[in-house]
């Protein structure tokens, strides 16, 4: 019987070289088909989190920057990030305009090809790769 794709991701050189130095990313490795998670994936059973000791909470934190010099507000990003791993801020008098211009570059930013996106990591012309 041929190997699926997950065992042939089994050698953690052939994923890396898939995801990281072809630049496919997880993203890559979803459009594959994947049956199984390769096992680089998976999170040992002793290493996942208790669901019983999880707090639901109603919403993501939100963090007020009117007031961004107030120590209160550092500590509130670095406690929702360590905590969340992420975070909405409000009242950071960012103009709508540029928030737009940023959300519009990152789409085009990963909606290119890897290789086009690995040449902007490394800082290095196309012509030269």
């Amino acid at each position: 019987m041929a190997p699926t794709l997950a065992e042939h991701f089994a050698d953690s050189s052939a994923l890396t070289e898939f995801v990281i130095n072809q630049g496919n990313g997880v993203k890559g490795l979803s459009k594959l088909g994947l049956r199984a998670l390769p096992k680089q994936y998976i999170q040992p059973l002793e290493e996942r989190l208790c669901m019983t000791n999880v707090v639901q909470q109603e919403s993501i934190p939100i963090i007020d920057m009117s007031n961004w010099e107030d120590p209160q507000v550092a500590k509130s990003v670095c406690d929702a990030a360590s905590n969340w791993g992420f975070f909405q801020i409000v009242n950071h008098d960012v103009p709508v305009q540029v928030l737009e211009n940023v959300k519009e570059a990152t789409y085009r930013f990963f909606g290119l090809p890897a290789r086009k996106k690995i040449s902007f990591q490394r800082n290095i012309p196309l012509q030269t790769m």
